[in-house]
């Protein structure tokens, strides 16, 4: 799932972010691509730690339902909008077939050998962390 996040510039330098479908959640940087990180970050510990509690994960709404939203029009005003990624655990696994180099599939397995999950639970790490850190 992707999450709409508000960024503002920081009266002091750097930047604050925020998500309006999840209160609470705030983190800052001092560069954009450090706020995203930082946030990102911030977002997903927060969902993990609403799952912990036995919290529900809301839907995360479009960027037009949510500018339509008059509790969040102001926060809006002067900001920069972006859409992260959010990870929710536990969500319906889905089978795939895939085809990979046999060097390549060799290392995975090797790698995998101690990782939860084995060969899909190390996949499935690789797959986030490269989408997380895609900017």
């Amino acid at each position: 799932m992707r999450v709409i996040a508000v960024i503002h510039a920081a009266e002091g330098g750097g930047f604050g972010i925020s998500f309006p479908d999840f209160p609470g959640c705030v983190s800052g940087g001092d560069t954009l691509d450090d706020v995203l990180a930082r946030g990102t970050d911030a977002l997903n510990g927060h969902i993990a730690l609403m799952l912990e509690d036995g919290d529900t994960v809301p839907a995360a709404r479009s960027l037009d339902a949510l500018r339509g939203d008059p509790e969040f029009a102001v926060d809006f005003e002067g900001a920069i909008v972006a859409s992260v990624p959010a990870f929710v655990p536990g969500r319906k696994t889905q089978r795939v077939n895939i085809t990979l180099d046999g060097d390549l599939l060799e290392a995975i397995d090797v790698a995998a050998k101690t990782f939860p999950g084995g060969r899909s639970g190390f996949l499935a790490q690789a797959a986030r962390e490269k989408i997380v850190n895609a900017r």
